[in-house]
C-alpha cells in the first residue's frame, strides 16, 4: 500500500519526494509506504486550512450535519478495508477493527447531532434597554493528532468534532497506521467535504518534532488536540503554552479495576479479561492494575488465570487468524520492554500465574500476582498483555492503591452494594469510572478524558463544543448611552 499527503483535497507526494515505511511487526514485510512530509508541506496544509476556514465557518448546521451523516455511512461501507489495513499495520483482530469502525461511525453521527446544539444565552444586565448575550463561534484551524492503537475511532473524534463546529483541520496521521488513517479521511472526501477543510499529512518518525513544532507555531492554528503518550503530550503542552494556544490532551493510563469483598467474582473476571486483553492491552483505557480485596483474591486469581489461558493467539494478518484475541504487539521492541517488566516483578517476589515471556512481538496473556509498589509493574504503563494484581485489606487501602498512580483516565469498581461502590467511584481519581463493568467502555455521547498525567480536556458529547468553539460576549446598547464624563 502507498499513501500520499492530502492538501486542498488533492493527493500529492512530499515536496522533496521523501517516503517512510511501515513494516509488519511479526514478519518484517513492507505494509505501507507513506509520503514523508516536510515542514514546508505542513505549513502549506495549515495555509490551505486557513483559506478554507473563511467559507466553511459560514456554512449552516444542516450542511455540516448532512455531510457528517453521509461520511458515517461511507465509513461503515469500508469496514473490510479497515480490517485488512489494521491487521497489517497494527496487528489488530477483526473484533478490534470492527469495534473501531462502529465507534467511529457513532462519533460522526454524534458530531452531526451537535451542529444544532452550539448555543449561547442571554444575560441579565443592569444597563437600561441593553441586550447582553453570549454566542459560540468557530475558532479557526485545529491541529489534530491521533495515534495508531485505536486508529479509526481516535481519528474520527479528532476530525469530526472540530469540523462539526465550523473549524478546519490539519490532521497529522500516525506513521504507524497511515493507510488506516487515510481511509477515515477518504470517507469525508467522498461525502463531499469542501476543498481545504481537512488536510492530512504523514511524516517519518524522525521528522515528528520539527513538523509538530512548526504546526503548533503556525499563526492560523488556534487549538491543538493530541492523543498519545504522556511523554509526548508534555512536550506538546509546553510548545502550545509558549504560544498561548489551548490544547486537549488524552495521554497515558494505568486504569484500576477494584474488586471489593462483596463483588460478583464471575462478572469481575469477565470484565477483567475484556478490559485487560482486548487488543493485547494496547488501549488507553486498558485495565492496567487489578486491586482486589484479599478475602476474595484467591478465588478471583484462580478463575482469572484459567480464563486468560483460554484466549487464542495469532497474527490477524494471516488467513485463519482474523478472529484471534491476542495478536502481535505493534513493535518487536515492545516485547523486550515487557519482558523486563515481568522479570523485575518476579525477581522481587511477584508470582507469574499465566503467560510468560514475549517472543519478539508475540506475547501471551500474562498475569502477575502479589505485585507491590517496589515493582515496575505496579505503576508503569505496560501497554501490552501484562496485568498486575495487587492484594489489599479493605476499602480504604483499595482506594489508596487505586489512586497511587500518576495517571487518571478510567477506573472500575465491582461490588454488590451500590452505595459502597458509588462512594469508591466518587473518590477514584479519574475522568471516567464504571461500576460493575470494564474499564474499557466508551459511548460517543459521554465526555471522554482524564486527569493528572492523563491530560486535560474532554472529547465527545456536548463537552466537545467548549473545546472547539470560542465563547463570545456581545452587548447591544440603545441609541443613547449615558457616560459619567
Amino acid at each position: 500500500m502507498k499513501t500520499q499527503l492530502i492538501i486542498n483535497n488533492e493527493a500529492i507526494d512530499a515536496s522533496n519526494g521523501a517516503t517512510f515505511e511501515r513494516l509488519n511487526s511479526v514478519t518484517g514485510e513492507l505494509v505501507t509506504q507513506g509520503a514523508a512530509a516536510t515542514v514546508e508541506d505542513a505549513n502549506r496544509a495549515a495555509d490551505t486550512a486557513a483559506i478554507a476556514f473563511k467559507t466553511w465557518s459560514e456554512t449552516g448546521p444542516t450542511e455540516r450535519r448532512l455531510l457528517l451523516l453521509k461520511a458515517a455511512d461511507l465509513l461503515e461501507s469500508k469496514t473490510n478495508d479497515f480490517i485488512q489495513a489494521m491487521a497489517s499495520e497494527v496487528g489488530a483482530s477483526a473484533l478490534w477493527s470492527g469495534f473501531n469502525v462502529m465507534m467511529a461511525a457513532a462519533l460522526f453521527r454524534e458530531a452531526a447531532s451537535m451542529t444544532t446544539q452550539i448555543q449561547g444565552e442571554t444575560i441579565p444586565t443592569d444597563k437600561p434597554d441593553t441586550l447582553s448575550m453570549t454566542f459560540r463561534q468557530p475558532v479557526g484551524v485545529i491541529l489534530s493528532m491521533a495515534p495508531w492503537n485505536g486508529p479509526v475511532a481516535l481519528a474520527a473524534r479528532a476530525i469530526a468534532y472540530p469540523i462539526a463546529c465550523g473549524n478546519t483541520v490539519v490532521f497529522r496521521a500516525s506513521e504507524v497506521s497511515p493507510k488506516t488513517h487515510l481511509l477515515v479521511a477518504e470517507a469525508l472526501y467522498e461525502a463531499g467535504l469542501p476543498a481545504g477543510v481537512l488536510n492530512v499529512i504523514t511524516h517519518a518518525s524522525e521528522d515528528a518534532p520539527q513538523i509538530t513544532e512548526a504546526l503548533i507555531a503556525h499563526p492560523a492554528v488556534k487549538r491543538i488536540n493530541f492523543t498519545g503518550s504522556t511523554r509526548v503530550g508534555r512536550i506538546i503542552a509546553q510548545q502550545a503554552g509558549k504560544h498561548l494556544k489551548r490544547c486537549l490532551l488524552e495521554l497515558g493510563g494505568k486504569s484500576p479495576l477494584v474488586i471489593l469483598d462483596d463483588a460478583n467474582i464471575d462478572e469481575a473476571v469477565r470484565a477483567a479479561i475484556f478490559g485487560c486483553f482486548l487488543y493485547q492491552g494496547q488501549i488507553c483505557m486498558t485495565t492496567g492494575r487489578i486491586v482486589v480485596d484479599e478475602k476474595v483474591a484467591d478465588e478471583f486469581v484462580e478463575k482469572f488465570a484459567a480464563a486468560a489461558k483460554e484466549l487464542t493467539m495469532g497474527n490477524p494478518a494471516e488467513a485463519g487468524n482474523e478472529q484471534c484475541i491476542i495478536g502481535p504487539l505493534v513493535e518487536k521492541s515492545s516485547g523486550k520492554r515487557l519482558n523486563e517488566i515481568v522479570k523485575d516483578a518476579t525477581d522481587k517476589g511477584a508470582t507469574l500465574v499465566s503467560g510468560g515471556e514475549a517472543d519478539g512481538a508475540s506475547m501471551p496473556a500474562t498475569i502477575l500476582d502479589h505485585v507491590n509498589n517496589d515493582m515496575r509493574a505496579y505503576d508503569e504503563e505496560s501497554f501490552g498483555p501484562v496485568i498486575s494484581i495487587i492484594r489489599v485489606k479493605g476499602d480504604e487501602e483499595a482506594l489508596f492503591v487505586a489512586n497511587d498512580t500518576e495517571y487518571g483516565l478510567s477506573g472500575s469498581v465491582f461490588s454488590r452494594s451500590f452505595p459502597r461502590a458509588m462512594k469508591m467511584a466518587k473518590h477514584i481519581e479519574s475522568g471516567i469510572c464504571h461500576i460493575n463493568s470494564a474499564t474499557v467502555n466508551g459511548e460517543s455521547q459521554a465526555p471522554y478524558g482524564g486527569c493528572k498525567s492523563t491530560g486535560y480536556g474532554r472529547f465527545d458529547g456536548r463537552a466537545m463544543i467548549d473545546e472547539f468553539t470560542e465563547l463570545r460576549w456581545v452587548t447591544v446598547a440603545p441609541d443613547h448611552v449615558h457616560y459619567p464624563f
